[in-house]
C-alpha cells in the first residue's frame, strides 16, 4: 500500500500537467500538484481550501459552488486525450489558455472532482502563426501584381496564380498539370542562354524550361531577364526569379517562378536613354552658351574698365586743373572764378555720370564685388554728414542727423553704404525747398535689422511717381528741370541693397515731402575700445617749414597728368619730385635713387603699373618704399586687385587735391617713420 502511494506521489510530481482535486460539494481545492504550482504562479498551501473559480473564474458564473460538472471529459474526448478550453488565472492576473478535463471520484463516502489542466499557449499561437502564413500564402498567389508559376520536378505546372492568369492570358484550369512555363517563355532566347552555358539541351518537350531549372538548381533566387508570349501570341518582357524547391533530403521537387511585367521599366529605360541623351545635348549647349556669356561677361568688363579709363584720363586733367587755378596763387579775378566753377561743376557732374553708369553696368552683368563685414553706422553717418554738409549749406538747407546712444552696426560693404546714403541725401537736399530740412534717423527696424530714414520737406511725389521710382533713366518727369540728373542713381541704390540683402522703400505725400528708408541685416559689431565710440576729427595737415625734404617719385606717360602733380607738388617745400615715362625707366630711377614714396600710374606703355610694383617688392633695395598707384582703373574690382597686388594706396583720377595730399602726408609719414632701415640701405648702396 504504502509503494503505491509513494508511486502515486511521484507520477503527481513529475507530470507535466497540472492536476487539482477539489470537493464536488463545495468546489473547494484538496490537492495541488507541482505543475499546478508552476502553472498557476501558487504555492499548494495558498491554494488548498480555496475555491476552484481562483484559478478558473468562469467557474463562478451563475453558482456559489463551483463545479467541474460541466467539464467531465466524455468518453471519446478521453480516448483522443481532448478536453474542453476555459481561460485560466495566474497569480499576477495574467490570463492564459487552458485545457481541462475533470473525472469524478468516491472517497470515503464523498465526492470528488479531479482536474487534469494543461497551458496550451504555445499551440494556439501556432495556430495563429500557422493562420497568417496561409493568409499570407493566400495573397501571395493571388496577388495580382506578379505571376507566380510553380511546377513539379518535371517541370508541369501545379500553381498559376491570379497574377499569372492577368499578365499571360491563361485561365488557370487551361494550364494546370499540362505543360511548362517554356510554353509561356521564347524558347530561342532560353536556348541560346543554355549554350551560352555550354549546357548539353535535352530532347524534352520542354528543352527552355531544363535551361532555366538547371540554372535554378545552381542558385537561389537567379532573376533572368525573359520574353513571355501571351495566349493571344503578343510578346511581353519580364523579369523572372527562378527558384529550386527542394524536400528535406535536398532533393529537387520543383521550381517556383515569379515574374514580373518589364513592359514600363523597359519603356520608361528607353525614355530614359532618349532623355539623357537630350540632356548631354543641351548641357553641351549651355556649356557653350555659358563659355559665350562668360567671354562676353569678360569683354564687357575690359570694355567697362578701358571705357572707365580713357574717360576718366581726360577728366583728370581738366579738373585737376581747374582746382590748381582756383587755389593757386594768385587768387583767380571774379569772372574766372566763375568760369572755373562751371568747369569744376560740370567735370564732377560728368565723373558722377560715368560713375553710376559703370556701376549700373558691373551690378548688371553680375561682376560687381563685395566685401560684407561689420559696419558702424555711427561712424558712415558722421562722414556722410561731413561729405554733405556743404551742398546743404550751398542750397540753404538744414541737416538734423541723428546721435547714437546706442552704437548700430550692420552687414553691409562700408563703400556702397556711404555710396547708398550719399545719393540720398543728396536727391533730399536738391529737391528740397530753401529753408528746409532733411532729417537723419537710425532706429531698429526689426530685431534681426536696422532701418535708416532719410526725410526731406520737398514737394513730394504723387502715386503715379512712386510707382515709376527705381526704373532705369526715369527722372519722374524732372527732365526739363534745372536740378542735374540722370535717374540711374536710386536703381543702383537698390541693387545694391538688394546684392546685400537689404530692402529699400519710400513714403511720400504731395506737399509734405519723401521719406527714403534702407533696411540692412543687423550684426553684432568688433569688439570695441576707448575712445573710439565716435568717429576722430581728421588730423590738421602737417607744418612742412623747416621740414626735411623727402623724394616722390612719379611714373606716368601721359604729360597732363605729370604736370598737374608738378604743380600740385610745386607748393609743398618738403618734396621733391623725380618722374619717369615708363614702368621699366621708374624701376631704374628707383632703384639709383631710393625714393621715400612712389607715385605710380597702371597703364604704362611696357611693364603695367602693377608688373613694375611686384619688380620693386622683389628687390631688397627698395621692397620698403611705399608706393601709391594713381590711376584712372577706377572700377571696384580694378581698385581691389591693385590693392592685392601691395599698393600701399590706390587714388583714382580726376584726382580730388584734399585726398591727394592727405595720402601724400600719410606715405611720406610712413616713410619717414621707416627711416632708419631706408637710410641703412642707402649706405650699403653707398659704400658700392
Amino acid at each position: 500500500m504504502r509503494d503505491s502511494t509513494a508511486l502515486i506521489e511521484t507520477i503527481l510530481k513529475t507530470v507535466v500537467d497540472g492536476i487539482i482535486t477539489l470537493q464536488a460539494s463545495n468546489g473547494c481545492i484538496e490537492t495541488v500538484n507541482p505543475a499546478a504550482e508552476r502553472m498557476f504562479g501558487y504555492r499548494a498551501a495558498e491554494l488548498i481550501g480555496q475555491t476552484f473559480s481562483t484559478l478558473i473564474p468562469e467557474l463562478a458564473q451563475g453558482t456559489t459552488s463551483p463545479s467541474l460538472e460541466h467539464y467531465r471529459a466524455s468518453v471519446e474526448a478521453r480516448a483522443i486525450g481532448l478536453g474542453r478550453e476555459v481561460v485560466g488565472l495566474r497569480r499576477d492576473g495574467s490570463a492564459f489558455p487552458l485545457e481541462i478535463a475533470a473525472s469524478e471520484m468516491w472517497l470515503g463516502g464523498q465526492r470528488y472532482f479531479t482536474g487534469i489542466l494543461r497551458d496550451v499557449t504555445a499551440r494556439k499561437q501556432a495556430e495563429v502563426a500557422l493562420l497568417k502564413a496561409g493568409a499570407l500564402q493566400s495573397a501571395i498567389f493571388n496577388s495580382a501584381n506578379f505571376s507566380s508559376i510553380a511546377t513539379d520536378a518535371r517541370g508541369i505546372i501545379q500553381i498559376f496564380n491570379v497574377g499569372a492568369e492577368r499578365m499571360l492570358g491563361y485561365a488557370a484550369a487551361e494550364v494546370l498539370d499540362r505543360t511548362t512555363p517554356a510554353d509561356f517563355s521564347d524558347p530561342d532566347e532560353l536556348i541560346a542562354r543554355a549554350r551560352m552555358l555550354s549546357l548539353e539541351l535535352g530532347t524534352s518537350i520542354a528543352p527552355g524550361f531544363e535551361a532555366l531549372a538547371f540554372k535554378a538548381s545552381r542558385g537561389i533566387g537567379d532573376v533572368y531577364e525573359l520574353t513571355y508570349v501571351r495566349k493571344d501570341g503578343s510578346r511581353l518582357p519580364a523579369e523572372v526569379s527562378v527558384t529550386a524547391l527542394r524536400d528535406p533530403q535536398d532533393a529537387i521537387i520543383g521550381y517556383l517562378l515569379i515574374g514580373t511585367d518589364n513592359t514600363e521599366r523597359k519603356r520608361a529605360a528607353v525614355e530614359r536613354a532618349l532623355l539623357d541623351q537630350v540632356l548631354r545635348e543641351k548641357n553641351v549647349e549651355l556649356e557653350s552658351a555659358r563659355f559665350v556669356a562668360e567671354q562676353a561677361n569678360q569683354a564687357k568688363s575690359e570694355f567697362l574698365s578701358g571705357m572707365s579709363h580713357e574717360l576718366r584720363t581726360p577728366l583728370s586733367a581738366i579738373l585737376g586743373f581747374a582746382q590748381l587755378i582756383e587755389s593757386g596763387s594768385p587768387q583767380p579775378t571774379l569772372s574766372q572764378k566763375r568760369s572755373i566753377d562751371q568747369i569744376l561743376k560740370a567735370g564732377w557732374y560728368l565723373l558722377e555720370l560715368i560713375n553710376e553708369v559703370l556701376d549700373l553696368s558691373l551690378i548688371e552683368s553680375g561682376q560687381l564685388s563685395l566685401s560684407l563685414e561689420p559696419v558702424s553706422l555711427a561712424e558712415v553717418m558722421y562722414e556722410c554728414e561731413a561729405m554733405i554738409e556743404p551742398q546743404a549749406r550751398g542750397r540753404g538747407v538744414n541737416l538734423a542727423f541723428c546721435r547714437f546712444e546706442t552704437p548700430y552696426f550692420v552687414r553691409a560693404d562700408r563703400t556702397r553704404v556711404k555710396q547708398i546714403l550719399i545719393n540720398l541725401l543728396s536727391n533730399a537736399i536738391k529737391y528740397n525747398k530753401v529753408g528746409g530740412t532733411v532729417s537723419v534717423e537710425c532706429r531698429p527696424g526689426s530685431p534681426e535689422s536696422i532701418r535708416i530714414s532719410v526725410e526731406d520737406t520737398g514737394a513730394g511725389l504723387t502715386q503715379g511717381q512712386l510707382a515709376q521710382l527705381f526704373q532705369p533713366f526715369n527722372r519722374l518727369g524732372q527732365k526739363a528741370s534745372i536740378e542735374e540728373g540722370t535717374g540711374i542713381g536710386l536703381v543702383v541704390c537698390k541693387r545694391l541693397i538688394d546684392s546685400m540683402g537689404g530692402v529699400i522703400g519710400v513714403e511720400s505725400t504731395v506737399g509734405n515731402g519723401c521719406v527714403f528708408w534702407v533696411e540692412l541685416p543687423r550684426m553684432s559689431g568688433p569688439e570695441s575700445t576707448p575712445g573710439t565710440d565716435e568717429p576722430a576729427l581728421l588730423a590738421e595737415p602737417p607744418a612742412h617749414s623747416g621740414a626735411a625734404v623727402q623724394s616722390l617719385l612719379y611714373v606716368e606717360d601721359n604729360p597732363a597728368n605729370l604736370m598737374l602733380v608738378q604743380d600740385l607738388v610745386a607748393r609743398r617745400h618738403d618734396v621733391r619730385l623725380l618722374s619717369a615715362r615708363d614702368g621699366q625707366r621708374g624701376i631704374d630711377i628707383a632703384r639709383a635713387t631710393l625714393p621715400d614714396v612712389i607715385l605710380m600710374d597702371i597703364n604704362l606703355p611696357g611693364i603695367s603699373g602693377i608688373e613694375a610694383l611686384r619688380i620693386l617688392a622683389e628687390d631688397p633695395a627698395t621692397a620698403h618704399i611705399p608706393v601709391v598707384a594713381l590711376s584712372a582703373n577706377a572700377i571696384p574690382r580694378d581698385i581691389e586687385k591693385g590693392l592685392r597686388a601691395g599698393f600701399f594706396r590706390y587714388l583714382t583720377k580726376p584726382i580730388k587735391l584734399s585726398e591727394f595730399m592727405d595720402t601724400l602726408d600719410v606715405a611720406l609719414r610712413f616713410a619717414k617713420e621707416n627711416g632708419s632701415a631706408n637710410a641703412a640701405v642707402k649706405q650699403g648702396s653707398d659704400d658700392h
